[in-house]
């Protein structure tokens, strides 16, 4: 199946014809597009339907900045933001880019350059099917709520911290293959200087949460000196190939 026609894109822009124009190009090309004009909608639309694969977020919103809604959509989960934005300086392009976003889209704008980065974007993620559903069942036991920081194991809600959401998140996202920590390390902590050795007490904890038997886990794998691997991959989440 063509990915576009998988990929659900949620666009934030207060500019109703900026917005309308890159929802019905977008729309044409395959993908399902979602408008809000503001970063409250666009938050409840993603605690009540899931996860987006993509989110285009423009800067200037009306009572949310486009730099607060990022963050609060990354404490979540890893989800692939791109900023659309008249913000043309250096430094607000920096910074979006080291703490929230993929890639930085300046207006005005030719829809074919909307095109190419949006799907530069999508082919650099794993497989994104998961994200269509508000909550993941991983098997009989495990469920996950990325939009309410939760996973219910066994009939019980247990909280996720934000850290643990995301980890959670980028192993789900590769379900099945083996993270690096590096990798880990520059998807949870984009902007700060962090160690193998924080990491390992992150994934301890989130361990203590979804495991039985921590020292003995069902659910992520480690690769002693390589990374982590989220060891179930739902057929319903990732298509034919699982």
């Amino acid at each position: 199946m063509d990915k576009k026609k998988r990929s659900k894109i949620l666009i934030v822009e207060d500019d109703e014809t900026v917005s309308r124009l890159m929802a019905e190009f977008l729309g044409k090309l395959g993908y399902e597009v979602t408008a809000f004009g503001d970063g409250p909608e666009a938050l409840d639309h993603v605690k009540t339907r899931g996860l987006p694969h993509i989110v285009l977020i423009d800067l200037g919103l009306p009572s949310m900045h486009g730099f607060e809604l990022a963050s609060k959509l990354k404490a979540m989960a890893d989800v692939p933001i791109i900023f659309v934005t008249s913000a043309n300086d250096t430094e607000t392009i920096v910074k979006g880019l080291k703490q929230y976003a993929e890639d930085f889209i300046v207006k005005p704008f030719e829809l074919r350059e909307l095109e190419a980065r949006v799907d530069v974007v999508l082919r650099s993620m794993p497989s994104l099917d998961y994200a269509s559903e508000p909550v993941i069942r991983v098997d009989d036991l495990l469920n996950i709520d990325f939009a309410h920081n939760r996973v219910v194991l066994n009939g019980k809600s247990i909280g996720l911290t934000p850290t643990e959401s995301i980890l959670l998140h980028v192993l789900l996202r590769n379900a099945g293959r083996v993270v690096e920590n590096r990798m880990l390390i520059a998807r949870v902590w984009p902007s700060e200087e962090v160690f193998e050795d924080t990491l390992r007490v992150h994934m301890h904890r989130l361990r203590r949460k979804l495991e039985a038997d921590s020292h003995h886990p069902h659910y992520i794998r480690t690769e002693r000196g390589i990374g982590y691997m989220f060891t179930v991959r739902p057929p319903e989440l990732f298509g034919e190939e699982a």
